[in-house]
């Protein structure tokens, strides 16, 4: 089992920005496709953006144009960058990572434990 750790999160005022990161906390072979899912109070987990190992991006509706998902391959980190943001944008942050522990496994996702982001004046 990998365990991811996920930093960035917060209270921000509207129209205020938030970098969101996530990273294996031990070493691994290779990660493919890294996304961020959100989660708000009575709400069902959706997307926000998603990184394939080649950098192809997609983004949801509501992230277009105001967030921005990247990766460090070297670090093996996904970050998020959310700039403008709305009070509807409170939720708990989530990071999904698949990730090839060992050069013999085989990719299996793994979920970070989630980062509260709290847009509010």
């Amino acid at each position: 089992q990998v365990q991811l750790v996920e930093s960035g999160g917060g209270l921000v005022q509207p129209g205020g920005s938030l970098r969101l990161s996530c990273a294996p906390s031990e070493n691994i072979f290779q990660i493919n496709t890294m996304t961020w899912y959100r989660q708000a109070p009575g709400k069902e987990r959706e997307l926000v953006a998603t990184i394939n190992s080649g950098g192809s991006t997609n983004y949801a509706e509501f992230a277009m144009g105001r967030f921005t998902i990247s990766r460090d391959n070297a670090k093996n980190t996904v970050s998020l960058q959310m700039n403008s943001l709305k009070p509807e944008d409170t939720a708990v942050y989530y990071c999904l990572l698949e990730i090839m522990k060992d050069t013999w496994s085989y990719f299996r996702p793994y979920w970070g434990q989630g980062t509260q982001v709290t847009v509010s004046s």
